[in-house]
């Protein structure tokens, strides 16, 4: 199973505790994983499904660059991480 988390900067919006989910493609995995909050679902995603360009996603601690396909291949041991990208001045 692939872990999900969510960051406490979404998680302060609507709350959902880490999920574990079947391996897949990193689109597969987040959707599965928003099931159980799925109000989280429009601070995550854009209106194309796109992640949304204020959200971060890392998997094993790599920043995923790919906002739109989300076609990366995760293994059963991957940890993905779903964060707030805020900037400040």
């Amino acid at each position: 199973m692939v872990t999900v988390e969510f960051a406490s900067s979404l998680r302060r919006h609507v709350e959902c505790a880490p999920q574990r989910v079947q391996a897949g493609n990193l689109r597969l995995v987040l959707e599965a994983a928003l099931l159980a909050a799925p109000e989280l679902a429009p601070y995550v995603f854009d209106d194309q499904r796109c992640v949304r360009k204020h959200v971060a996603v890392f998997v094993n601690q790599d920043l995923v660059r790919d906002r739109i396909r989300l076609d990366q291949t995760l293994r059963t041991d991957d940890h993905v991480l779903v964060i707030q990208a805020l900037t400040g001045g």
